[in-house]
């Protein structure tokens, strides 16, 4: 929500982003984004100086001269894997109490098919003035950690709408945005294409962890495979990275969420809840692995955690691989030490509190046995391959996200274990086997 009201802003828009959270609103208001995204504060507080952003918690004060008001409050995943939309509605009251003219109510929250008349229900059924709403339905497709870039260089805008009056409203809103397309549908389609377009790349994901598993028992190179796959434009490169699973906001929840819509028409939809399993299963391969090279004899060691955020530049801990295995190596006796260098403060809210946390690659290496990488920041691709036979009492690495080439590590006297990959082994650390 925020990315998208500070990209209008900088379009010259007048925006105003509301929130429940005063602190927030405080922070925002003084130049601090809540969350970290590159580029985003930057932007933010300029749009803020010249007018062109405001942030409030006053409702009324945002809604009442609003032409278009963005849904873009969160989903979370309920116990059953069905979308909460308790905020969703939450929001649609709030509109029908405090609009006082015509106005268009665009969702950009991810919600189940059928949400968008659901909230037209609400907000018609609790109007006080007599006026028209219409809805729409326009879902986002931002990466975490690119969320500008994919703002202004997106690959297409999808709007659902009810009437040309609507579709000329969303034109005109994306306007500035000469060189994205416009792909105008129905609200229920729009809906479902953003659920199946994540759905599917989740299925890219969990099938290059599949092959990576069984290029490791036939001595291929998952890497080499991907590639070789990936040049065939109908396939295509993107999210055929193997590594250990999928994580964030985005892909558990609406795997999940997409499992249960089908499930409310009868669908079982098996290919989808493979695709769940694998990568469930995908995120316990690297502990698997450090299982296998100690023979199980882990309790006392001390390894060193590299990166935490479920993907590079971001701070978002939700559904990281590193949670699930970071509680796993404290079951099995371990003693963790971990740095990433953005998301430190959020870990601390998700991981266990037994995990020490670090400023510095080096200070995190420095008498631990070995070194996991979980975190494929570019702090970590281009550091020096010394301080891992330096600090560590063992050069021994595990990377669960491929972040070197085979090559980058012969000679380099580094036991390296990846995935999908040959493992590179050293005889002079044979006698720690």
């Amino acid at each position: 929500g925020l990315v998208t009201g500070v990209c209008l802003a900088e379009v010259n828009h007048s925006v105003v982003c509301v929130d429940t959270n005063q602190n927030k609103i405080d922070l925002m208001k003084d130049g601090v984004s809540p969350i970290y995204e590159p580029g985003l504060e930057e932007m933010m507080g300029a749009n803020y100086k010249k007018g062109n952003l405001d942030f409030t918690t006053d409702h009324h004060q945002a809604f009442k001269d609003a032409d278009a008001i963005f849904i873009a409050v969160g989903t979370p995943q309920k116990s059953d894997g069905t979308a909460d939309l308790q905020y969703v509605e939450s929001v649609a009251k709030s509109i029908a109490a405090n609009v006082e003219k015509d106005t268009l109510v665009i969702t950009k929250s991810t919600v189940p098919v059928g949400t968008n008349k659901f909230i037209k229900n609400i907000i018609d059924e609790n109007l006080t003035q007599d006026i028209k709403i219409s809805i729409a339905s326009n879902p986002e497709f931002l990466r975490e950690g690119s969320a500008i870039s994919d703002t202004f260089c997106a690959d297409r805008i999808v709007v659902g709408v009810e009437d040309e009056r609507s579709f000329s409203l969303l034109k005109e809103i994306y306007r500035p945005f000469k060189n994205t397309p416009i792909y105008k549908t129905d609200v229920a389609s729009a809906e479902m294409i953003k659920y199946a377009s994540n759905a599917f790349l989740a299925t890219k994901i969990s099938f290059i962890n599949e092959i990576s598993n069984i290029c490791e028992k036939l001595g291929a190179n998952v890497i080499d495979v991907a590639r070789g796959m990936g040049m065939d434009n109908r396939i295509g490169l993107s999210f055929l990275n193997a590594g250990i699973g999928y994580g964030g906001s985005c892909f558990p929840k609406d795997t999940h969420a997409l499992v249960q819509i089908a499930g409310g028409v009868e669908h079982d939809f098996k290919l989808l809840k493979s695709v769940i399993e694998v990568n469930n299963n995908q995120q316990r391969v690297l502990i698997d692995k450090i299982k296998k090279r100690f023979n199980n004899d882990l309790a006392g060691k001390k390894v060193a955690m590299l990166g935490l955020a479920f993907k590079p530049n971001t701070d978002d801990m939700r559904e990281a691989a590193s949670i699930v295995i970071a509680n796993e190596l404290l079951e099995l006796g371990m003693s963790i030490k971990a740095y990433d260098p953005v998301a430190i403060s959020t870990a601390k809210e998700y991981m266990p509190n037994q995990v020490q946390y670090c400023d510095s690659i080096t200070q995190t290496l420095e008498e631990s046995d070995f070194a996991v990488i979980l975190t494929e920041w570019d702090e970590f691709k281009s550091m020096d391959f010394s301080i891992i036979r330096d600090y560590l009492k063992l050069p021994i690495l595990f990377d669960g996200r491929n972040c070197f080439e085979l090559s980058d590590l012969q000679n380099q006297n580094i036991e390296y274990h990846s995935i999908g990959r040959p493992s590179i082994k050293i005889n002079e650390y044979s006698h720690v086997n």
